[in-house]
């Protein structure tokens, strides 16, 4: 109960003292912290039209998180799941130009397995060229991820290019019947239902199958997974796929539910966002649904705090970069057993009492 206690005190103190040192930001801006303070909390929940944005935009983070999440649990620090977003994103919209899908529900679920497919294969890279060539992940799926933006705007602005579309360029609309429509008439899509569904089952897999301990285990302690005979390259690469395959879905997702067609407002940076999100949930894929709401609610109030303050839009990136900054820092705090500190300091300050008493007379 204790260790579950810490586990939490520490996201969250973490997130509490990210929003004291934005309010100090803003002050120094001429903005009073307090109402900066209130309208985050307006623009993220207070009423349904900022829920209804605030579930927009934490579908995509849920899935973009377990593209960090599902990998950091075989042990690998994986932050390339951008470009597993916008290659999900533009294999969504590139499948009608190779197939005839039908107007319905199989259409737009196959739609989200191309998504799937392209993010899978992209991540799953990184973990080959981790397991084979020796090439640190972190490195090579960040650089991955420019090379597929890279690859995405040559072909959305080259061959797949709609002529219709002049001023920015895209991909041709999906048909009307392969969108993806929002939950009861609200603008909340089923993308929503689809982060929620893929987070609980990634926990259960990871905590319930012989699989995914064994993908624990090779994370945890290599040597002993070498030991007792477990296959780590697939298993390794298997966290990495399917990880970028929920990447993958969440860019087909927002080609299908937002967009209608894959353009440049797919490089939204969802992909980054989802690292914060990992790891403010430490990695615990059922943890990920509630911290990706609450930072889809800091984004959905972003173009409030533009209105009602003059702050720029982009100035609840800097509340994310301290959120990340001091997660981060928390973590060394996280190693550290304070019982056995003070424990230790307390002999050392009764020792030093009577020296100062001495020195002050």
């Amino acid at each position: 109960m204790r260790n579950t206690l810490r586990e939490i005190a520490l996201p969250v103190f973490a997130i509490a003292a990210a929003l004291l040192l934005f309010g100090v930001f803003v002050w120094f801006a001429g903005v009073s912290p307090l109402e900066v303070w209130v309208i985050l909390f307006k623009g993220a929940f207070g009423d349904w039209f900022s829920w209804q944005n605030t579930l927009q935009r934490a579908a995509p983070l849920m899935l973009t998180a377990l593209c960090v999440a599902i990998p950091a649990r075989a042990g690998l620090v994986i932050i390339g799941g951008e470009g597993a977003v916008v290659l999900g994103g533009l294999a969504c919209a590139a499948l009608p130009y190779l197939l005839p899908l039908p107007a319905h529900m199989a259409g737009t679920v196959a739609l989200c397995i191309a998504g799937a497919v392209a993010g899978a294969a992209w991540i799953a890279l990184a973990g080959w060229l981790r397991q084979y060539r020796g090439i640190n992940e972190t490195i090579s799926s960040l650089l991955l991820a420019y090379v597929a933006i890279g690859l995405f705007k040559h072909l959305v602005e080259g061959v797949l290019r709609d002529p219709a579309s002049l001023n920015k360029p895209a991909t041709r609309s999906l048909a009307d019947g392969l969108a993806i429509g929002g939950i009861g008439g609200s603008d909340v899509h089923w993308g929503l239902v689809i982060g929620v569904v893929a987070c609980l089952v990634s926990g259960l897999w990871l905590r319930a199958t012989a699989s995914g301990f064994s993908v624990r285990v090779v994370g945890g302690n290599p040597r002993t997974a070498q030991l007792v005979g477990l296959p780590a390259n697939r298993l390794i690469l298997a966290a990495c796929g399917l990880g970028g395959a929920c990447a993958g879905v969440a860019g087909a997702v927002e080609v299908a539910a937002v967009h209608t067609n894959a353009n440049a407002s797919l490089i939204a940076g969802y992909g980054y966002a989802g690292i914060l999100v990992s790891f403010i949930a430490r990695h615990n894929p059922v943890a990920v649904i509630p911290v990706a709401i609450l930072f889809g609610g800091f984004g959905a109030a972003g173009s409030l705090l533009q209105r009602r303050l003059g702050l720029p839009d982009a100035s609840v990136l800097v509340l994310q970069g301290m959120a990340f900054v001091l997660i981060l820092a928390s973590e060394g705090l996280r190693m550290i057993d304070w019982k056995a500190l003070f424990k230790n300091r307390a002999p050392l300050v009764a020792q030093s009492a009577p020296l100062a008493k001495e020195v002050a007379q």
